[in-house]
């Protein structure tokens, strides 16, 4: 990577499905030396979008939902993983875009270190749950801000444009707002998690 820019707090206060196809082949980094780009996102609308966490208001666990755009709202799903959002829009909104897959860049050792149940470098990071698990995204790291990189994590530019025609699809793993086509990932890439 050479030029490198982060993405400042603009880019995020938009509607989630304008920022997710924007969000493709950005960078997600970490202080480390992690990090991955990013190939398969889901736009999520809150009080629009029955499949959203904050469709039904502001609780405990989704606040950080309906917080300032540019943090990372992370949650436990399924009472097994923990997956992350950017956290998108307007103060008290509710809206994001899940980072679904990235393709590992660097610190690879330390994403199979992270999961040693994988067995090919490209399932590193193919899923959310196996993304967060493969760069240590936890609870912990709900709220962090994103704009900055000082709490570790951030997503940055470096140069690499969005896919002209990135795949335009169904959202995955919910049973709720399921014809919405909210989901987007680049073209070929063997590191998407559902085509």
């Amino acid at each position: 990577m050479s030029v490198q820019a982060m993405l400042d707090r603009a880019f995020y206060r938009r509607d989630p499905r304008r920022v997710a196809p924007e969000l493709l082949n950005k960078v997600l980094l970490c202080s480390d030396g992690r990090s991955g780009r990013i190939v398969e996102v889901e736009a999520y609308c809150g009080a629009l979008d029955a499949a959203a966490h904050a469709y039904r208001g502001k609780t405990a666990r989704n606040a950080t939902m309906f917080g300032p755009a540019g943090h990372l709202y992370v949650y436990f799903s399924y009472g097994m993983h923990w997956c992350c959002n950017a956290v998108c829009g307007e103060v008290d909104e509710g809206v994001g875009v899940l980072l679904r897959a990235l393709a590992p860049l660097t610190g690879l050792e330390a994403m199979r270190a992270a999961r040693t149940a994988c067995r090919r470098d490209r399932d590193l990071c193919r899923g959310p749950a196996r993304l967060c698990q493969a760069f240590d995204i936890d609870g912990a790291c709900d709220g962090i801000d994103l704009i900055g990189g000082m709490a570790g994590v951030t997503i940055i530019d470096d140069c690499t444009p969005p896919p002209r025609r990135p795949v335009m699809a169904s959202r995955v793993g919910i049973s709720r707002a399921t014809s919405q086509p909210w989901r987007w990932y680049v073209p070929d890439s063997p590191h998407v998690s559902r085509r």
